[in-house]
């Protein structure tokens, strides 16, 4: 009987993740876009020295942008996604940050468990308008969604 692997520390990005957090967005065709300008905002889990998932908070003024939120293929479903979103979630309460958007594609059913609610495009605040995924990096198809972050997560 092997023994289990070790959990994942999730811990705040830094500028030696860059290269692994790029290529981990490029697998799952996300933006790049703005990852380095933003790395401070950036929370990765990892095991050993590997990377196993990121997510990242954009500040724009009070609201933010949570982007790129990617696990490496295979872990989906035990919960790295869940840990990290959850961290990137604190991030933006500790930045001060009173709303928080995000972009999405394919996961518009995964981010209601954290409070997150559709809105339309247009109820995007003007703030956002800097961030590079919302200037093209990010498709047009894509739904947009906002959590008020005076409200806790839901466990």
């Amino acid at each position: 009987m092997s023994s289990p692997s070790p959990l994942p520390v999730v811990r705040t990005a830094t500028p030696d993740d860059l290269g692994s957090i790029a290529r981990l967005l490029t697998a799952h065709d996300l933006p790049t876009a703005g990852v380095r300008d933003h790395l401070g905002g950036f929370v990765v889990a990892a095991r050993d020295s590997t990377l196993l998932g990121c997510a990242g908070v954009e500040q724009h003024g009070e609201v933010g942008l949570l982007r790129s939120v990617a696990v490496v293929e295979g872990l989906g479903g035990h919960g790295v996604g869940t840990v990290l979103v959850r961290a990137a979630l604190e991030r933006a309460r500790a930045l001060g940050l009173h709303e928080l958007y995000l972009l999405t594609t394919t996961a518009a059913g995964y981010f209601p468990r954290f409070g997150f609610e559709t809105v339309g495009r247009d109820a995007l605040p003007s703030a956002l308008s800097a961030s590079e995924e919302l200037q093209g990096a990010c498709p047009a198809s894509a739904v947009a969604m906002r959590l008020t972050l005076s409200i806790p997560v839901p466990r």
